[in-house]
């Protein structure tokens, strides 16, 4: 049985006292917060950090301490961090606020926050809430992009000690070295009762905008749009990957004939055994899988979105 989505908070919050959890072994995870956490409390903000114990997720540390007086969450880390810490933001209401110290930094991307943890600290002092939604499969919530396929095995030979190291080059290192081994698999795709089989590369079900580490999931794709963006790669050669590539970062493959692209607010993908499904660079669920969008659900510090 559903439950009724808790209340949101207005547009604008600022909060009054935050819990901060970071992710140390983030790629920037030693850069220095000190003067990022010093602009939220020179704006009279409380500050406390939680530093989970052994065993302790980051979503069952939001769990445990929602009850205690905080009007938000701070996550310092990457984009594997903040899907970690979904299902307890889901659950609890809490807005949250985003110090990005991974790789791609995709989410923050797509919201307009920089690199910059300053300015990134800015943003979650003034206050102003965007209302967004989440993408799901198999129960798990993911804010960018769930992907079957190339990127899912891409994210499972891609180990953390290389991402630290190389950042968005290991993306690059790991994808190329995959490239040639990778081949098609067949899938069947339900959408609104049509079932569509389909010989592909890779599946992905985009929620956000950015993925991947420069991977762009439409080209007007943003993460409160109300809609899932959903593109199946049919090559026949792994070298039309490489002739993709720049139409991928813009978000424009939809236009190659062999590319299938449409919106949805749900779909099934089933496949002849079980692979891997890729959430915001985790794996966290295998098919079949159930994607279905999960509207206006949470609410993040980030600049306004622009008009239009």
């Amino acid at each position: 049985m559903e439950t009724a989505p808790l209340p949101l908070p207005p547009a604008t919050t600022p909060p009054r006292r935050l819990l901060l959890l970071v992710n140390r072994q983030a790629r920037n995870g030693g850069a220095a917060l000190d003067e990022a956490l010093a602009v939220l409390r020179i704006r009279g903000i409380a500050v406390e950090e939680h530093r989970c114990p052994p065993g302790q997720t980051t979503a069952e540390a939001i769990r445990a301490r929602a009850g205690e007086g905080f009007s938000a969450v701070v996550l310092g880390g990457g984009d594997g961090t903040l899907n970690a810490a979904a299902p307890a933001l889901l659950e609890t209401g809490l807005p949250f606020g985003i110090l990005p110290l991974g790789t791609a930094n995709d989410l923050a991307r797509s919201l307009g926050i920089g690199p910059d943890l300053v300015d990134a600290a800015r943003v979650i002092a003034d206050g102003h809430l965007r209302r967004i939604d989440l993408g799901e499969v198999n129960g798990k919530p993911f804010f960018n992009v769930a992907s079957i396929g190339f990127s899912a095995e891409l994210a499972g030979e891609l180990r953390s000690e290389a991402k630290k190291r190389w950042g968005k080059l290991g993306y690059a290192i790991a994808a190329f070295r995959l490239l040639r081994r990778i081949r098609p698999f067949t899938a069947w795709i339900t959408q609104d009762g049509r079932v569509r089989k389909v010989r592909t590369v890779q599946i992905s079900v985009g929620n956000g905008r950015h993925y991947g580490g420069g991977m762009t999931v439409e080209s007007d794709a943003a993460p409160d749009d109300g809609k899932l963006d959903i593109y199946s790669l049919e090559v026949d050669h792994w070298w039309r990957l490489l002739a993709l590539l720049p139409y991928l970062r813009r978000g424009t493959q939809g236009q190659w004939h062999d590319v299938r692209a449409f919106p949805a607010l749900s779909c099934a993908v089933a496949t002849r055994r079980p692979m891997p499904v890729n959430t915001d660079g985790e794996l966290t669920a295998t098919t079949p899988a159930m994607f279905r969008l999960l509207p206006k659900c949470v609410s993040v510090f980030a600049p306004p979105a622009p008009p239009g």
